[in-house]
């Protein structure tokens, strides 16, 4: 039949694209528009084969073979059908596991039922190579693309270039219409704009009676050399974090003999909040009640919104950190019905009520976004992921606070 189908390999097609752009081959390198570079696939292919596209498949592997949020976004596309094989972990690495055989499959059945006259493969692998020539003895032309190769050189098996009826290179320019590359900075994420609540809190000293703690322990370190050092260097530490944000690991430090009787009761916990839920650990007092008692989106949703909520996360959702984080802030803000409990959160920047912080780290794991990691969603992806919600809860928190006439 005079149509065309499009065979792609994800795993070559945006490994191949984040080495182009970014310089190495890691997919979370790169941020792609799906929609866009699906419709970019299509019209290439219908333009170099002169035929009508009847589908385009898309293998990839996925943790146990479960869709991750690209896959049921790409699966609802019109004229899109996709093929999911297993991803793995070995020596620290994630590898692809049947995805070649299921082009195989794919390709030589296909071609046995004379489906199509052309079938476009957009992939490197060497082991389709039998695939193809029973495609072409079955009359199907078999035009096989390239993503331009980052140093110039080959990224496909010379037997498939040998063997392919036509060939392309798929160049920068047109891979940028639907791929860029992730910008690294220092900042993970754009900073909320600045408020004097804000300024307030990155500027304010640690207690003087932490210091004075601190103080005698470094004393009580004269008697004991050893000692005497990691007591100065903990006075510098904790000196140094007031400057900005404290951390957990600043928290802990101000457990060290001297300061816990003085800066921690003895019945403080520290919830740490994780896509897992949270554990509970030694190191300060619970929150308020007022800030305990803040509801979550899951208590604020009703069925219908979670059901819009879902379509929402599939169609549009892209699963950048930053913008989940926004994309849940806007929800939780726009449920809520008293508006004291956005200005007691406003109160708090920059940390999160753990029950809120937790439930919005579970959300983020939706996208994928731990992946790559060991059931753990990476560091910069968390303070991007805050970020963002903070971003989005600070526009009408300040606003708010503007003076009237401003």
């Amino acid at each position: 039949m005079d149509r065309c189908i499009v065979l792609v390999d994800a795993g070559y097609l945006l490994g191949a694209a984040a080495s182009l752009l970014a310089g190495e081959p890691s997919r979370s390198r790169i941020t792609v528009d799906h929609a866009a570079l699906i419709q970019a696939l299509r019209d290439r292919a219908e333009s170099d084969t002169e035929r009508p596209l009847l589908r385009i498949y898309w293998f990839d592997g996925a943790p146990d073979r479960v869709p991750q949020p690209e896959h049921r976004r790409l699966r609802v596309m019109p004229r899109v059908t996709v093929r999911l094989g297993a991803l793995t972990r070995s020596d620290g690495r994630w590898a692809q596991k049947g995805v070649d055989a299921a082009m195989h499959a794919e390709l030589t059945e296909l071609a046995r039922n004379r489906a199509c006259s052309d079938i476009v493969l957009v992939t490197g692998d060497g082991d389709l190579l039998p695939g193809m020539m029973a495609a072409k003895e079955h009359g199907v032309a078999v035009h096989l693309w390239a993503v331009q190769a980052a140093d110039g050189d080959y990224n496909q098996s010379e037997d498939l270039v040998a063997e392919a009826d036509e060939r392309r290179v798929l160049d920068r320019a047109w891979i940028t219409q639907a791929v860029r590359a992730k910008e690294l900075t220092g900042v993970c994420a754009p900073p909320p704009a600045p408020r004097p609540e804000i300024a307030a809190i990155l500027s304010a000293p640690l207690p003087e009676s932490a210091l004075a703690a601190a103080d005698r322990a470094t004393e009580d370190g004269a008697h004991h050399p050893q000692a005497d050092t990691a007591a100065r260097n903990g006075v510098q530490e904790r000196v140094m974090s007031a400057k900005g944000v404290p951390t957990p690991k600043d928290v802990a430090a101000l457990r060290a003999p001297g300061v816990q009787a003085v800066q921690n009761p003895a019945s403080a916990t520290l919830r740490w909040s994780s896509d897992k839920g949270w554990v509970d650990r030694p190191g300060v007092a619970a929150e308020p009640p007022e800030v305990a008692g803040m509801p979550t989106l899951a208590q604020l949703t009703t069925a219908e919104q979670r059901w819009a909520d879902r379509e929402e996360d599939i169609t549009t959702v892209g699963g950048d950190p930053y913008e989940v984080g926004q994309v849940f802030a806007r929800r939780w803000m726009s449920r809520l019905g008293d508006q004291s409990h956005l200005q007691r959160l406003s109160t708090l920047y920059p940390r999160i009520p753990h029950r809120i912080d937790g439930e919005l780290l579970r959300y983020a794991a939706r996208f994928g976004l731990l992946a790559h990691k060991d059931d753990q969603i990476d560091e910069h992806d968390r303070y991007a992921i805050r970020a963002g919600f903070w971003r989005e809860i600070d526009v009408p928190a300040a606003a708010e606070h503007a003076p009237a006439g401003e």
